[in-house]
């Protein structure tokens, strides 16, 4: 019987691999279960709760009896203020009809990624990359396209690569910068030449703008700075620290808007209305958001400074997010082994490389390092014995 039901599922849903982080997640939580303290670096989710302000106005958004749909693009008071962002973060006028509220990115890749392309078309990934863009892509029957971002190409997808694969009939490129898992981000030059490449070509350039104003140094820039044809996908999960609220956004091209709405009417309904009026008030908590980004900037350092003493060595740029993507071939080259090990001997959660790049990523792990810093500190003083105890 079980063989019969398994020859009813759709063949581009059997396409799609698992999420391997919320494995992990879920095993480190059946650990703790049993009364193990884990330390976790495995999972991109800001330690502590939301901000005042926007626990303050989920509390008032409940003493009202305005908690029923909204219209599929969200309502307006959080569109405005997304445009009002825009403007106070680049100097770019944006108008509210072009933004469109989502339950989160997760969401907002998907109605993307349906208006856009049909079934078959082929859509350009950076490789390593956040695997859920692949796994999206299988189930909608769209074939992605893995573009080298690795050490040799300094972490970001080359122009020649992207050029390459847009001559074969590459309908879209889909990129983040700042990346999940290294942390690299791509200049503005470089930012500006590939959504121009990829436009003068006929593609349609897609911005996953969910890690911005996480940097450590320059900040990021977005791509609607250089065209208002492409499609810019955000989220209140990170920097806002809203993760299970499930709120997002993008800015779409004017042409993209209703095809969007249409969807999302059939597919979603609306994005949580609660969390639409919390997420309003996230804007104006950016005192405690910024206090929170330097206790990741703090662990940052912490941990640039004390994992090459522990013997994990060679790591991508981290230029923002809040990740750390570590080679460990002289540890192992199978990093789902190494990170279950590591799990379950040491109680330190990590994610393996193989998450976010199906050819290379069995040598790299990542680590997260937004939890708290006594969680860091933690998860460093238990690799370290666990080193130890392998070397003896």
């Amino acid at each position: 019987m079980a063989a019969d039901n398994e020859r009813k599922i759709a063949q581009r849903a059997a396409r799609v691999d698992a999420f391997i982080v919320m494995d992990v997640l879920r095993e480190a939580k059946a650990l703790e279960a049993a009364g193990v303290k884990v330390a976790h670096m495995e999972v991109g989710q800001p330690g502590g709760p939301p901000p005042r302000k926007v626990l303050q106005a989920a509390e008032a958004a409940l003493r009202t009896d305005d908690l029923g749909y909204t219209e599929a693009a969200g309502i307006i008071p959080l569109r405005e203020r997304i445009a009002r962002h825009y403007a106070e973060q680049h100097g770019l006028d944006i108008s509210p009809e072009r933004i469109f509220i989502t339950t989160g990115s997760s969401g907002a890749f998907t109605l993307a990624l349906s208006a856009l392309f049909d079934a078959g078309q082929r859509v350009g990934l950076a490789n390593p990359g956040y695997p859920a863009y692949r796994n999206i892509l299988h189930a909608l029957d769209l074939e992605p396209v893995l573009l080298a971002a690795g050490a040799a190409q300094g972490w970001v997808p080359q122009p020649h690569d992207v050029a390459t694969a847009l001559e074969a009939d590459m309908a879209g490129v889909l990129l983040a910068s700042p990346v999940n898992p290294t942390g690299a981000m791509l200049s503005a030059a470089q930012l500006e030449g590939l959504v121009r490449l990829v436009e003068a070509r006929g593609g349609v350039f897609i911005s996953d703008e969910i890690y911005h104003r996480l940097t450590y140094g320059e900040e990021a820039q977005t791509a609607l700075a250089f065209s208002d044809d492409v499609v810019v996908i955000n989220s209140f999960s990170k920097y806002y620290a809203m993760t299970g609220w499930r709120i997002g956004w993008m800015v779409l091209p004017g042409w993209l808007a209703r095809t969007v709405e249409v969807l999302a009417q059939n597919m979603l309904i609306n994005a949580p209305t609660i969390s639409q009026h919390a997420a309003l008030a996230a804007f104006d908590a950016e005192d405690e958001l910024e206090e929170r980004k330097s206790r990741y900037a703090a662990n940052r350092a912490f941990l640039l400074r004390e994992l090459p003493n522990i013997g994990f060595r060679d790591f991508s740029p981290a230029d923002g997010a809040f990740y750390l993507y570590a080679d460990v071939r002289h540890l192992s080259n199978d990093s789902v082994a190494l990170a279950r090990q590591l799990l379950t001997e040491a109680h330190v959660a990590t994610t393996p490389g193989l998450d976010f790049d199906p050819r290379g990523g069995r040598q790299y792990l990542r680590f997260s390092y937004c939890a708290t810093g006594e969680d860091i500190e933690l998860a460093c003083e238990r690799l370290a014995r666990w080193m130890q105890r392998r070397e003896n």
